[in-house]
């Protein structure tokens, strides 16, 4: 099936002030390998950084062979149907359904993703038309098997946030990933109206969450708004009315874990009623409960976040 044609597109026009975040980590990455300090040609440290060249384009031809490959068989379509339908049949709670695979960022690292976006964006345009078409492929063979059976569909988990903010300035990211997210979001819409789409999105992610309404996300995942400047108020506010906020209870890299127990209720009867007001909200903490955190503390949190939830 051949790519629906998109207008030729020009170089992203950044502003100083937008691009000074990457600039500003650039530059000390840059300081760091002078001196020394990176781990990232250390075995087993994760994805290799050359600063003393471009940044290498990725490998469109082997990402469209490898996407073709994971298109479900038949076989595989009634495998997950009847999954979804046992699923269904034991309970009256909401399904949710994760393997569509529709993420689009940061193949091959964040730095070297990141340096693409900024320095080679028709490249990033080809990548992500190739990620959505094959996403939308796989929309069209699976739902009309499992929608009967699914509430909730989990169609990625792009972390787009560091503890400060955005990865990239909310102008690349707009360009670069809302109308691709845009596509699948309409066609999943499309095929079952009633199915809501996920998003997880780690980070400060703030100043996206405009273009993460305008992909058609119904619910963003997990509301870490104990990264970056906006209280849990603000991201209240933004998303009233048009996203539901999914996490959020309680700050997982504090108080959960370095808190006390009165600390963990504490917080999450200043969160919550904050986050639920006006309906769109599902409880949860911000991310991960780690193991080493005490049972005690788990309890509080749920019983604490039932209690005001009434």
């Amino acid at each position: 099936m051949q790519a629906p044609s998109r207008p030729r597109r020009k170089s992203i026009n950044l502003s100083l002030c937008a691009a000074l975040p990457i600039i500003a980590a650039l530059a000390m990455v840059a300081q760091a390998r002078a001196q020394h300090l990176l781990v990232f040609d250390a075995p087993g440290a994760g994805q290799a950084l050359d600063l003393d060249h471009d940044p290498e384009p990725i490998d469109l031809a082997a990402i469209e062979e490898n996407a073709r490959k994971s298109l479900p068989t038949p076989a595989q379509v009634r495998a997950q149907a009847d999954y979804c339908a046992r699923a269904r049949a034991a309970t009256d709670r909401a399904i949710m359904f994760v393997g569509l695979n529709a993420g689009l960022g940061y193949y091959g690292g964040i730095a070297r993703f990141s340096m693409l976006c900024l320095t080679q964006p028709e490249h990033i345009h080809a990548y992500h038309e190739i990620v959505i078409r094959h996403a939308i492929q796989r929309v069209e063979r699976l739902l009309p098997a499992i929608a009967p059976h699914v509430d909730v569909l989990m169609l990625c988990a792009d972390d787009q946030g560091i503890q400060t903010g955005p990865i990239l300035p909310p102008a690349v990211f707009d360009e670069l990933f809302v109308p691709y997210y845009r596509r699948v979001n309409d066609r999943i819409h499309q095929f079952a109206p009633h199915m809501k789409t996920f998003l997880h999105c780690c980070g400060g992610v703030y100043d996206l969450m405009d273009g993460i309404m305008a992909a058609g996300f119904d619910a963003l995942n997990p509301v870490q708004w104990s990264a970056g400047s906006a209280s849990c108020r603000q991201w209240k506010d933004k998303a009233r009315g048009r996203l539901t906020l999914w996490g959020g209870g309680v700050n997982t890299q504090t108080t959960l874990p370095f808190g006390t127990v009165e600390d963990v209720q504490r917080e999450v009867r200043q969160v919550v009623p904050c986050l639920a007001a006006d309906s769109g909200y599902v409880f949860c903490a911000i991310h991960n409960i780690l193991a080493e955190v005490p049972p005690e503390k788990v309890l509080a949190l749920y019983r604490t976040a039932k209690e005001v939830g009434r």
